[in-house]
């Protein structure tokens, strides 16, 4: 995979592991930015690359499973321990909460940049959920109130008659609407419009009365 556009946060208070770690991972084409405390990788303003942090544990703040803990219910970057301080209940607790990988010092090069590959791939991937799910929203949003009447009534499997009347409308008014929903949707079939109201979240107007 292309390192291109992708940017390696390394968190470790040994000088000469952040140093030979960061030239490490410019020559693979990363761009790295290095930190000697959890503090200044929290107080660090991060861009909207794709991205991976490399966290040891023992910090002289905070200690990096502390840190993970910290940063788990915020949109920061997988996580990639790589620890001179590792023992067993520490790397359970650090893949059980979501690391990519638990290395231990001195880190075999092969297996760090092939456990950066899987994390920026993944930061990659939920990069691109959160956009479509963004720009799913915005399209919902331009729907008027009685387009998102008939979006439900259309994805909950009835016909047009059976929509118009559920509305009190006419059947050629219910086909303007639903071509109109389409449009705004992005839908090129009914199974699109049912698939983008999955991942909306929307109850059809039928279920959600039953």
């Amino acid at each position: 995979m292309n390192s291109t556009g992708s940017v390696v946060y390394v968190v470790d208070d040994d000088y000469r592991v952040t140093r030979g770690l960061s030239n490490l991972l410019a020559a693979e084409g990363y761009e790295v930015r290095a930190f000697s405390t959890a503090g200044q990788y929290i107080a660090f303003e991060r861009n909207d690359l794709a991205s991976c942090l490399v966290l040891d544990i023992q910090l002289p703040d905070i200690n990096g499973l502390e840190l993970q803990s910290k940063l788990a219910d915020t949109d920061g970057p997988p996580i990639i321990f790589v620890t001179g301080h590792g023992d067993i209940p520490s790397g359970v607790r650090a893949m059980k909460n979501g690391a990519i990988e638990f290395l231990t010092k001195p880190v075999d090069a092969t297996q760090l940049l092939d456990a950066l590959r899987q994390g920026i791939a993944a930061d990659r991937k939920r990069r691109q959920i959160l956009a479509d799910s963004a720009s799913l929203r915005a399209r919902l949003s331009s729907l008027t109130p009685r387009e998102v009447e008939v979006f439900r009534l259309v994805v909950s499997g009835l016909l047009n008659k059976q929509a118009a009347a559920e509305l009190g409308i006419t059947e050629t008014t219910i086909q303007v609407h639903r071509g109109r929903v389409m449009r705004k949707m992005r839908a090129d079939s009914l199974a699109d419009l049912v698939r983008m109201s999955s991942r909306l979240g929307i109850i059809p107007d039928v279920l959600a009365r039953a």
